[in-house]
């Protein structure tokens, strides 16, 4: 019995020690079981931290960029906020200058009208001038023509007075006659001397002659007798002598002239005679500059061509009819000028005539 007890004894103590051994044993299995559950979630939780620190540092890296993107996205904003600042400028400016191109093609139009017009008209002075010219070319040759008939006149004179043995001055630019101051007219009279008339009836036939031959006949305008005194007493006075001398003069040869004259010549010769006084105007001057009274004293014949009435009409010609009051001015002026150039067969001439020593007529004055 007391095996059999000491055997239920050793049976029930080893099936304690077996549940025993197996609770150890579940125990060990639970603790090893959990202790791998601990490992795996410190692990799961290590990988979630770093997970999340991988994820914070790629939000943070995606967030730098995020930003640097935005500072980019700005900057390329506002550098294409300029640019288009820029462009809406540069727009304008281009606008700006389309319309002053317009303007400037309006006004080159407007020119190249007006250039058209003014070549049109340049075209029509041009023929005018053209027609202008031929005519001024043919009135020069005329007026060349008519200098050269004076020539031919002042030669003539000569000759047919060297040919008549008379020893007379006729100025040989002008064909001025001057006559012997000494045996004219007496002292402050206007009658003529015998020998005075003597002289007369010798050179005046010649000098008319010669002026009066047809060759002449188209071109004389006038014959010209002048008469001077000298600068002692009052102009008027010296007027009416001067004059008085001159018609005496002209008297004289109206007197002759049916001795050595044609009628149609003397009708030619009544129709040119001029005859002037001048009192003491136009002195002439000694070789000191004062005044040679004697030699101022003086009647002087001369003779004038057509070319006076030629220069006034290539005046005309050149001033354009003088429509205008400019035109007009330079008409005058030019025809101042032929007279001026005629002037030498008016009197101004016979200064030089006298100053070169030619005798003059004496009158009182």
């Amino acid at each position: 019995m007391r095996k059999h007890r000491r055997h239920q004894e050793d049976s029930g103590f080893n099936v304690w020690r077996s549940y025993s051994d197996m609770m150890c044993g579940l125990f060990l299995l639970f603790v090893l079981i959990m202790c791998v559950m601990l490992f795996q979630a410190q692990k799961s939780y290590d990988d979630s931290l770093r997970e999340r620190d991988e994820r914070l540092a790629m939000e943070q890296q995606y967030s730098q960029e995020i930003e640097n993107q935005q500072n980019t996205v700005e900057e390329q904003a506002s550098q294409i906020k300029s640019q288009e600042e820029l462009l809406a400028d540069q727009e304008a400016r281009l606008n700006a200058l389309a319309a002053q191109l317009e303007e400037q093609a309006a006004t080159l139009d407007a020119q190249a009208a007006q250039l058209d017009e003014q070549s049109a008209l340049l075209s029509s002075q041009q023929a005018d001038l053209d027609a202008k010219t031929e005519e001024l070319a043919t009135q020069q040759a005329k007026i060349d023509q008519i200098i050269g008939v004076k020539a031919d006149v002042i030669e003539a004179l000569r000759q047919e007075f060297a040919n008549n043995n008379l020893n007379v001055d006729i100025d040989s630019q002008t064909g001025a006659l001057a006559l012997d101051a000494s045996v004219m007219f007496d002292y402050n009279e206007a009658v003529l001397t015998e020998e005075g008339r003597s002289v007369l009836e010798e050179v005046l036939p010649i000098y008319c002659t010669v002026l009066l031959q047809d060759q002449y006949e188209d071109y004389l305008a006038e014959i010209i007798i002048d008469g001077y005194t000298d600068t002692s007493g009052g102009y008027s006075y010296n007027l009416a002598l001067s004059q008085q001398r001159s018609l005496a003069v002209a008297q004289y040869l109206l007197e002759l002239q049916g001795s050595f004259l044609t009628e149609e010549q003397q009708g030619m010769l009544e129709d040119c005679l001029t005859v002037n006084g001048h009192s003491m105007s136009n002195p002439i001057l000694d070789e000191n500059g004062e005044v040679d009274m004697d030699a101022s004293r003086r009647v002087e014949v001369k003779f004038r061509l057509k070319d006076e009435e030629m220069i006034d009409e290539l005046n005309q010609i050149m001033s354009g009819t003088s429509e205008t009051e400019g035109t007009s001015e330079s008409a005058e002026t030019a025809d101042t000028a032929a007279e001026s150039e005629s002037g030498a067969e008016n009197g101004t001439a016979e200064s030089e005539n006298e100053a070169d020593g030619g005798t003059s007529e004496s009158t009182a004055g």
